[in-house]
Parts: structure tokens; C-alpha cells; sequence
């Protein structure tokens, strides 16, 4: 059984870089064909995916995040990391992290809140 767990700061300031880090138990970030993602959803609005990093580290963003996004790894801790700079009110959220599966996601973090305010 596959677990993840968000952590980092709830509180950040604006113009500053969000970083969060996802921390992968029961399964290898670096399985073949394992691909993990970071979603968020503002309040009062659906869910939006940020980006992913695969088994092979490569990484793929959202087009509209993308000149603000970093997805990184530590594959010796089975982590994997979100960088969001410059980040607004606009980016609170609560930020999930996540295992792709086919179309979708098969595990879930229990997300954690990020609130953008000075």
C-alpha cells in the first residue's frame, strides 16, 4: 500500500516561493513507469494539476504554472518536492500530492493548506 504525506509551511508571503515536499512510503519513486504528481484546489474551486516527475525524473508542468514551477526529487529519502515562486494570494490552495494512474491518481496525500498573505 502506497502512502504520501504533504508538509511545509501553511503560511507564506507574497512574492515568495512556496516549497513543499511529498514523502512516498510502500512504493519507489523510482519504479518504473511510476509517474507523481502535485495537485491543488483553491477554495470554492475544482482541482488543478500543478505538475508531475516520473520514475526517470523527468518532469512535466502545467502550461500556465509552468515559468513558476519546479518538481525535484530525493530518491534517497523517496521524496519528491514542489517549488511555486513569486506566488499571490491567487495560489491558495490546498496542494495534494499524488500517484498517477492511467488517466487518473490510485493514492492520495491527505493534502495540507497553503495560505498566500502577508
Amino acid at each position: 500500500q502506497v502512502q504520501l504525506q504533504e508538509s511545509g509551511p501553511g503560511l507564506v508571503k507574497p512574492s515568495q516561493t512556496l516549497s513543499l515536499t511529498c514523502t512516498v512510503s510502500g512504493g519507489s519513486i523510482t519504479t518504473n513507469y511510476y509517474y507523481w504528481s502535485w495537485i491543488r484546489q483553491p477554495p470554492g474551486k475544482g482541482l488543478e494539476w500543478i505538475g508531475y516527475i516520473a520514475y526517470s525524473g523527468s518532469t512535466y508542468y502545467s502550461p500556465s504554472l509552468k515559468s513558476r514551477t519546479s518538481i525535484s526529487r530525493d530518491t534517497s529519502k523517496n521524496q519528491f518536492t514542489l517549488q511555486l515562486s513569486s506566488v499571490t494570494p491567487e495560489d491558495t490552495a490546498v496542494y495534494y500530492c499524488a500517484k498517477n494512474y492511467g488517466m487518473g491518481y490510485d493514492y492520495w496525500g491527505q493534502g495540507t493548506q497553503v495560505t498566500v498573505s502577508s
